[in-house]
């Protein structure tokens, strides 16, 4: 069972976004916006999960559930390794620090661990997409 034209695009929009969104992040982080670049590093990492859930043909928006999935077919199938699942989790943590942290905020190191860690994930991201691509 092939994949919809529709789908092909929504799973590249989503790579596209997340590429964006490390930029974003490497950005935000020069200028010493620390919160809003951990923020948008998670985003990066959130928007390759949500490719790799739609070449599943899996569609979920809430981001906790999006999250479980991941956990649930890659990282538990060995697809993604145990760190990549933990990394997805602590960006997730440090996004909501980044956004909603009121008094709390994301240090300078901090910013650059999520936007090492958004680039690993998307990296692996990629090289799964590419393998049940063919």
């Amino acid at each position: 069972m092939g994949m919809t034209p529709e789908r092909e695009q929504e799973i590249a929009a989503n790579l596209e976004r997340a590429e964006q969104s490390i930029q974003a992040a490497k950005d935000l982080a020069t200028k010493g916006y620390h919160d809003f670049a951990a923020s948008r590093a998670y985003y990066a990492a959130f928007y390759g999960a949500t490719a790799l859930l739609l070449k599943e043909g899996l569609d979920f928006s809430k981001h906790s559930d999006v999250i479980a999935l991941i956990h649930q077919r890659f990282v538990r199938t060995g697809k993604l390794s145990k760190e990549q699942g933990k990394d997805l989790n602590w960006l997730f943590e440090i996004r909501n620090i980044g956004d909603y942290g009121g008094i709390a905020h994301v240090s300078c190191a901090q910013a650059e661990q999520a936007i090492q860690a958004a680039e690993s994930f998307l990296s692996a991201v990629k090289s799964l997409l590419n393998k049940s691509a063919g």
